[in-house]
């Protein structure tokens, strides 16, 4: 007999389908998604791979009405990277549910972390580039010279 997973939404079985090459658990009534521990890492890769740079997951977390369609345990809620996405997970770490469209959501915010993190290089450069400038012989020669 198998177990199949029904969504912890609206109740409707589970399958299996392909999101971004990744194995996902769709719900054909709701069009949530679950998405096991590791394959929100694996979605969110097709941004950016670089964890360390992704930033903290989850902050604080809190009790949600959802159950995991894996234990049946009850779920608990957290805003996605600190941004306004509402997202469950299941405590016994089994996976994330999202529902219908926040899985766009996820790539959107990897996507603008991403360019953050190019907009923050960029002005670092630029920032070192002019204290260079200003340490230079000839900015300080000039600065002397508006003095005399």
């Amino acid at each position: 007999m198998i177990n199949r997973m029904v969504c912890p939404r609206c109740r409707s079985a589970l399958s299996v389908e392909k999101f971004k090459d990744i194995e996902v658990d769709r719900c054909a009534d709701c069009k949530g998604m679950w998405l096991e521990y590791d394959e929100l890492d694996l979605l969110e890769d097709r941004q950016m791979d670089d964890d360390e740079l992704k930033g903290s997951l989850m902050f604080r977390s809190y009790v949600g009405d959802l159950h995991c369609p894996t234990c049946d345990g009850g779920m608990q809620m957290f805003h996605y990277r600190a941004f306004n996405l509402e997202m469950d997970f299941c405590p016994n770490q089994h996976g994330f549910w999202l529902d219908s469209g926040e899985e766009k959501r996820v790539l959107e915010i990897m996507k603008q972390r991403v360019k953050d993190l190019k907009r923050s290089e960029d002005a670092e450069n630029e920032w070192a580039g002019m204290l260079r400038r200003f340490k230079s012989k000839s900015f300080g020669d000039r600065m002397k010279g508006l003095f005399r």
